[in-house]
C-alpha cells in the first residue's frame, strides 16, 4: 500500500505572497504483503466468513475490510471492541461536528456573544473570568459523557448499548432487520463525521477553511 501526502501550505507577508508546497511521500509496505500468499487469503477469508458475513458495519463496495489483519485471531470478544470504540468515537465526532456547525453560525448562550469558535474558543483571550469560567464545565461535560457512554450493567444487547435499563423508546419491539438499519445509519454518520471534524480542525489550521465553503475562526 503506497500513501501520498502533499500538503500545501500559503503564507502571507507584507508586500508578497509566496506559497511553499511540502510534498511528504512516505511508501508503507503493508506486512502481509511479505507474508505467504495461501496464509494470508486463508486467513481473510475465515474472518470474513466469521464476522463479515453476519456483521450489519460490513458494507459495500469494500465489505468486510481488515487490511492490517487487526482480526486475524478471529477474536469476537476482540471485534465487539473494536466495534464499540469505534461507535463511541463516531459519537463524539457527531457532537463535535454540530457544535462546530451551531457556533460557527453564530449560535451562542444569553452573554456569551463574544465567545470566539474553533480553537480560538480553547484561549477566550480578552473575555470576562466569568466567560473564561466556562471552559471547566466544557472539560466537566467531556468527563460526564464518558462516563455515560459505559455499559455498567453488563447486559447491552450490542457493542454501543448503553441503555442500561433505564430508556428503550420502543427498540427491542422492532424486528431485527429495522435495528440493524438504524445501526448502521448511526454507524455511517459516526464514521463520516470522524472525517469531518478532522478536516475542519486540519483546515483551520492551514488557514483556509473559506476555500471550502466555512467561515474561518
Amino acid at each position: 500500500l503506497f500513501f501520498i501526502v502533499i500538503v500545501v501550505v500559503k503564507t502571507k507577508h507584507k508586500n508578497s505572497n509566496t506559497m511553499k508546497t511540502i510534498i511528504i511521500a512516505s511508501l508503507i509496505a503493508s506486512a502481509a504483503a511479505f507474508a505467504p500468499a495461501p496464509k494470508t487469503s486463508s486467513s481473510v477469508a475465515l474472518n470474513d466468513a466469521k464476522f463479515g458475513s453476519t456483521d450489519f458495519g460490513a458494507m459495500a463496495p469494500l465489505g468486510f475490510f481488515d487490511p492490517l489483519n487487526l482480526l486475524q485471531d478471529e477474536d469476537p470478544a476482540y471485534f465487539d471492541h473494536l466495534r464499540e470504540v469505534e461507535i463511541r468515537h463516531g459519537r463524539c465526532a457527531m457532537l463535535a461536528v454540530t457544535g462546530w456547525l451551531t457556533t460557527a453560525a453564530g449560535i451562542r448562550l444569553p452573554g456569551m456573544e463574544d465567545t470566539p469558535f474553533g480553537f480560538k474558543a480553547l484561549v477566550m483571550e480578552g473575555l470576562p473570568s466569568e466567560i473564561r469560567g466556562t471552559l471547566p464545565l466544557t472539560l466537566f461535560s467531556v468527563l460526564f459523557f464518558t462516563i455515560a457512554m459505559t455499559d455498567t450493567n453488563g447486559d447491552g444487547a450490542f457493542p454501543g448499548d448503553y441503555r442500561n435499563g433505564l430508556i428503550d423508546f420502543g427498540w427491542d419491539a422492532k424486528p431485527k432487520e429495522w435495528q440493524d438499519r438504524k445501526r448502521a445509519v448511526e454507524l455511517n454518520n459516526g464514521r463520516a463525521a470522524q472525517m469531518g471534524i478532522l478536516g475542519i480542525m486540519v483546515h483551520e489550521q492551514l488557514g483556509n477553511l473559506n476555500d471550502i465553503g466555512l467561515p474561518q475562526p
